[in-house]
C-alpha cells in the first residue's frame, strides 16, 4: 500500500495483478474505499493490472477541509496516473466514480483508452437532498445515515440472504470520515456534467442496477444517449451491483474491457 501528495492532499493507492498487464483503474463510489472492489479483484487481475485508490476524505486518505468538486476528484485521479506514469488506462467508476470517469472523459480524453460508468448520473439533484445528508452527518456522524444507504445501495431480497457481504460495506461507511463524506457530498451537489460528456470520445459501457434508487436507470440511460456510440447494460441489482450481481457485472465488464 502506497501514497503520493496530489495538491497537498495523500491519496492512498494500490496495485493488483501482473506488472506488465494493461493497466485497469478503479474508482470508489461516496462512502465506501478501494475494498469495494473485492469481488473485481479475480475477475480482472486475470488479464489487467489493477489500480484502486481511496477518493480524498475516504479510506486512507487524506481528509482535507470541503467542500470538494468534480473537478478536484478528477484531478486527484489525473494526478495519480501522472506520478505513476501511466499515460493511458482503462477506467472503471462506480457512482461517484463513474463521475470522476465523465471528468476524466470528457477533460482527459487522451488518457482513457476505454470507459466504464457503472451506477452514475451526470447530473445529481436536488441540491436540497445533498444539504439535508450533509447536515445529518454533521449533526450524527456516518451511524445517522447509515440504514437509509445501505437500504439503497442493496436490494432488500439481498440484505437477507447475504449478510456477509452487506456486513464489511456497512463497516466501510460507518468509517469513512464525515468531513471527507460531506465534502464529497458537496462536489455531487454542485456537480453538473450533462453537456460535458457528450465530447467524451472513449469506447464507454454504462452499467445500470435495474433496482437502483440511488441513480434509477434512466439516469444511466441519458449518460449512453449523450455519448456515441456508448453501450448500456441493466443488472438485477440495486446501486451497489459490482457486489449484488458480481458474477454478472465482472463478465460484462471483463468482455468490455478486453475488447
Amino acid at each position: 500500500m502506497s501514497h503520493v501528495a496530489i495538491d497537498g492532499c495523500l491519496i492512498h493507492y494500490h496495485f493488483d495483478g501482473p506488472e506488465d498487464a494493461p493497466v485497469v483503474m478503479l474508482s470508489n463510489s461516496l462512502g465506501t474505499d478501494m475494498g469495494m472492489w473485492g469481488p473485481q479483484l479475480a475477475a480482472l487481475t486475470g488479464k489487467f493490472r489493477v489500480l484502486r485508490y481511496d477518493s480524498r476524505g475516504h479510506g486512507k486518505s487524506d481528509v482535507p477541509p470541503g467542500p470538494y468538486t468534480i473537478d478536484r476528484l478528477g484531478q486527484d485521479a489525473l494526478g495519480l496516473l501522472d506520478t505513476l506514469e501511466l499515460r493511458r488506462v482503462r477506467f472503471c467508476g462506480l457512482s461517484k466514480g463513474g463521475m470522476v470517469g465523465m471528468w476524466l472523459g470528457a477533460n482527459a480524453a487522451d488518457r482513457i483508452e476505454r470507459l466504464v460508468l457503472c451506477s452514475t448520473s451526470a447530473h445529481l439533484g436536488p441540491p436540497a437532498l445533498w444539504e439535508d445528508r450533509i447536515r445529518a452527518v454533521r449533526a450524527g456522524g456516518m451511524a445517522a445515515i447509515a440504514d437509509a444507504v445501505l437500504d439503497r445501495w442493496f436490494t432488500s431480497g439481498f440484505r437477507a440472504a447475504a449478510p456477509d457481504k452487506v456486513a464489511p460495506v456497512r463497516r466501510m461507511l460507518l468509517s469513512t470520515p464525515p468531513e471527507g463524506y460531506v465534502g464529497c457530498c458537496g462536489a455531487i451537489r454542485d456537480m453538473d456534467q450533462r453537456e460535458s460528456i457528450r465530447g467524451i470520445g472513449a469506447p464507454t459501457l454504462v452499467v445500470v442496477g435495474e433496482h437502483d434508487p440511488a441513480t434509477p436507470p434512466p439516469l444511466g440511460a441519458m449518460i449512453a444517449q449523450r455519448i456515441a456510440g456508448a453501450k448500456l447494460v441493466s443488472l438485477s441489482a440495486a446501486h451497489l451491483s459490482n457486489i449484488e450481481a458480481a458474477s454478472s457485472f465482472n463478465s460484462a465488464v471483463l468482455e468490455f474491457l478486453s475488447a
